[in-house]
């Protein structure tokens, strides 16, 4: 269960109260959450198959420029389908391990962010490696983003002299 500060904190980032029960996995320098675990269902008895949600506002832009550039189709060029179903059988895994025992319901299903193939969201491949998951995917991203700031250091640079 999140504390009462983490509560706040994923409200003001999401624009409204979280539907879902969720743990801060990872913090930035300040403390604030960059990943939420997100527990199997909303506290509605929803279905949630996104178990790790990257909620940090600037990573999220980052990642949605590299979305908007083709991102998800370059992405899923760069890693083997091998890889990547290993890591969507991994996360389904984990996430259903976290289901209570006797649920009857409708339950969460596919990998990474819901997806059963191919690649759908860098934000829920990011946040799961960065969780501490193998995901090639996330790791693919985390490649681009490492460039793009390369890029604009550079470019700052140059404009500087």
């Amino acid at each position: 269960m999140a504390a009462p500060a983490d509560v706040a904190a994923l409200t003001e980032r999401l624009g409204r109260a979280p539907q879902a029960d969720f743990e801060v996995v990872v913090r930035d320098r300040a403390g604030d959450p960059v990943v939420v675990r997100n527990e199997p269902f909303t506290r509605d008895g929803t279905p949630m198959p996104t178990r790790y949600w990257l909620v940090d506002p600037d990573l999220n832009l980052r990642i949605s420029r590299l979305e908007a550039a083709g991102g998800v189709r370059s992405a899923q060029e760069a890693v083997t389908p091998d890889a990547l179903r290993a890591a969507h059988d991994a996360y389904a895994a984990e996430r259903d391990a976290a289901v209570p025992v006797g649920h009857s319901g409708p339950r969460p299903s596919g990998g990474v962010g819901g997806t059963r193939v191919g690649v759908k969201c860098l934000h829920a491949h990011y946040a799961n490696l960065l969780a501490g998951a193998d995901d090639p995917v996330g790791r693919w991203t985390a490649e681009q983003l490492e460039a793009a700031e390369q890029l604009e250091a550079a470019e700052q640079l140059e404009e500087q002299t």
